[in-house]
């Protein structure tokens, strides 16, 4: 009998998925990746998807450390108890007369998370994955104080992170589960904001990524997510907002664990199932990234770039729309050439060759081997290039840019190029013209 889904992907498609993931799971193994998810994430019926992500991310040798909250969890319990308590700017004052409830939502919360991760039913995504789990009092913390004449009570903010503590676990390869609590040196118990503990916390393990999961599938701006912002532009998206969401509150604690030393924080939904495996093993993710490095870049291409370079023209050259170089004219001509490197793939190039005139002066280039991975010609990337070469060509004192090509006459007619005739070209460029390719010429003045 055959049980496959024919509405699902192929074998061979599953196969292709895995060995584009290697990269990744190479890149990962050994890496310390904070995991922070609210207490509406707990209660939802998808939970189990994420607890089987997280073994999976455990078993490929990622050091977990998890951050759960509580939110609705408390909420529910002070209800129960008659108590009520005030928010302010998305802070809980936590009242002595509340301690007990949050605590035993805290509680209730760690202790459901803690039997999850510990499943290993036959048949199921958990079989044979023997997690251990720890939980401990990794934070201290001091009350939040008095502010604009408000007592917060026995709220609490973090005050320093075991970190000692926290990578001894991790190198006996344990997962690691906090919650939004913490204790005084005093013996006192303080209830946290549990944004502020993952952020503390990676700063100090200096974790490799933070990674917030919401209900959103990121930031999202006129109907598009936007897969990668810088703190800069975190600063204008949250500027003027009240942070009472759960998306802008990840996105403001993104932006400071950003800025205090974490190289790359992700928001990522945990109702699409599969959406974490995507955004780690995938090149363009599910979520948004928050990073100060650039994720995708335009710049110089170096040596270093001759495989990429060669994966992305080869194809082209064998249809007969590039010119075919050899590796050895590709490390020669290489400083001619810019590259779009994207997660360090390499999927964009150009060159801009300088074409002596008559005088050995040189107020004119050619544009040259000018590509865009399959991937991503949807989009604006070849008109980026574009315009990186011709502010290159500028700043040389280049006039006049000449372009040769046989299927892309349209393209460079919309950049502002204009047919000229093969007399058009410099002399040095005429004499090497290949009358049987029977390029099309187009020249543009800068």
């Amino acid at each position: 009998m055959n049980n496959t889904d024919s509405s699902g992907p192929s074998p061979q498609q599953c196969i292709n998925w895995f060995r584009n993931s290697a990269p990744y799971i190479n890149a990962h193994r050994g890496k310390t990746f904070v995991l922070m998810f609210g207490g509406e994430a707990v209660q939802h019926s998808s939970f189990h998807h994420t607890v089987h992500d997280v073994a999976l991310l455990h078993a490929l040798g990622i050091r977990l450390i998890l951050i759960h909250g509580a939110r609705p969890q408390i909420d529910a319990k002070l209800e129960l108890q008659g108590v009520h308590t005030s928010m302010l700017g998305g802070i809980r004052l936590t009242q002595r007369q509340a301690l007990g409830p949050v605590l035993d939502a805290v509680g209730s919360v760690r202790l459901l998370i803690e039997a999850q991760l510990s499943m290993g039913l036959a048949n199921s995504p958990m079989y044979g994955a023997r997690i251990d789990v720890v939980s401990g009092n990794f934070i201290t913390a001091r009350p939040y104080g008095v502010r604009n004449g408000v007592d917060y009570g026995l709220t609490g903010e973090v005050r320093s992170v075991d970190t000692a503590a926290l990578r001894h676990q991790l190198d006996h390869h344990h997962v690691a589960l906090l919650g939004p609590v913490g204790y005084s040196p005093s013996g006192e118990v303080f209830n946290l904001v549990a944004e502020d503990v993952a952020v503390h916390v990676a700063e100090a393990v200096q974790a490799d990524k933070l990674i917030f999961l919401t209900t959103s599938q990121g930031i999202e701006e006129n109907q598009h997510i936007l897969r990668e912002m810088i703190p800069n532009e975190v600063d204008q998206y949250l500027r003027g907002k009240e942070l009472d969401s759960e998306l802008l509150r990840y996105l403001d604690a993104a932006r400071r664990a950003c800025r205090g030393g974490v190289r790359r924080i992700h928001l990522v939904s945990y109702l699409e199932d599969g959406a974490l495996l995507q955004e780690l093993f995938t090149r363009d993710g599910s979520g948004t990234l928050i990073t100060q490095d650039p994720y995708e870049e335009i710049r110089q291409a170096s040596i270093e770039d001759i495989g990429g370079l060669l994966e992305l023209l080869r194809p082209l050259e064998e249809e007969g729309i590039l010119v075919r170089r050899s590796r050895e004219k590709l490390e020669q001509e290489i400083a001619h050439f810019a590259v779009i490197e994207r997660d360090g793939m390499i999927v964009g190039c150009g060159a801009l060759y300088p074409l002596p005139d008559e005088d050995d002066s040189c107020t004119s280039a050619e544009i040259a081997g000018l590509a865009v991975h399959p991937s991503y010609r949807r989009s604006q990337r070849g008109s980026e290039l574009l315009e990186f070469l011709e502010k290159k060509a500028v700043s040389r004192s280049i006039r006049k840019l000449f372009v040769l090509t046989t299927r892309t006459a349209h393209w460079f007619l919309e950049h502002g190029f204009e047919a000229v005739g093969i007399e058009q070209l410099p002399k040095s460029r005429a004499a090497l013209y290949n009358f049987q390719r029977n390029s099309l010429v187009f020249c543009k003045e800068i």
